[in-house]
């Protein structure tokens, strides 16, 4: 009987450390906090800063970005997609590097700001011999125009913070080459953009930009005077960003960033 009685108590005291074991188990894997998903990095068609050239994105920006990568250890997919995606991906999702961005006050408290990857100027333009080309002091000389912007970019932004509207004095497209062409061909008056990136795109339509364009209005308010960014969304943590910030600051200290610069631009 003893005996029997012993093997019964034997087998009790396993089976009961066995669901202890297993409520433990389950109770750390719940307290576990879950695990962050990969680094991704999204950027646009943003030529010389970003661009796609034999399938592999690269320009100045995406250089830096790489250095700052490989100065902090870490690799990550480079995705080149349209800009509204790519800002509504960055914005809402965790470890989503977005370059290169403009720092205003909409987006302010939108992104955690690692820092600035590029100089940037922004204009108005018009092609030369136009009559808006000499016709537009202000902004509110250029409400009277059609203005060819980037679907949810700083430009398309500003202006419409601004009282410009879609459909009334601004025309939307997806990519900053197609706003040229509308230039060109007379079907919008002017076209809000970064200035190397305007000159670039004429150039690569076979124009001289110098002969071709007229900066009709300086726009120094848009993103300030810092320059383009690269930034995460709200999700990403606090320890991602500032190892982010670390490198970028490691880059400019070693001489790599002005190399890159004179490069590229």
């Amino acid at each position: 009987m003893s005996s029997t009685v012993g093997w019964l108590s034997r087998r009790w005291c396993l089976a009961w450390w066995a669901a202890a074991a297993a409520c433990m188990g389950q109770a750390s894997a719940q307290a576990a906090p879950p695990t962050p998903p990969p680094l991704r990095i999204v950027t646009e068609e943003f030529p010389p800063y970003n661009l796609t050239e034999n399938g592999r994105v690269t320009g100045f920006s995406t250089e830096v970005v790489e250095a700052v990568l490989q100065e902090i250890g870490l690799q990550a997919p480079i995705q080149s997609m349209p800009w509204a995606r790519a800002y509504d991906t960055a914005r809402n999702e965790e470890n989503v590097l977005i370059y290169s961005i403009t720092r205003t006050a909409q987006r302010e408290a939108l992104f955690k700001w690692v820092g600035v990857v590029a100089p940037s100027d922004w204009y108005l333009f018009a092609l030369q011999g136009t009559p808006q080309a000499a016709g537009v002091q202000s902004l509110d000389d250029a409400r009277r125009y059609q203005v060819a912007t980037v679907n949810e970019d700083a430009g398309e932004q500003y202006l419409a913070a601004k009282g410009f509207a879609l459909g009334r004095n601004l025309q939307s497209s997806n990519k900053y080459e197609f706003n040229y062409e509308k230039l060109r061909r007379g079907r919008v008056d002017l076209w809000i953009a970064n200035d190397l990136v305007a000159h670039h795109l004429s150039r690569q339509a076979g124009d001289d930009p110098a002969r071709v364009l007229v900066r009709v209005l300086a726009l120094p308010d848009l993103g300030g005077t810092d320059g383009l960014y690269m930034a995460f969304g709200s999700k990403t943590s606090d320890a991602m960003v500032e190892r982010f910030r670390k490198g970028l600051a490691a880059v400019r200290k070693n001489g790599r960033y002005e190399a890159l610069k004179k490069k590229w631009l």
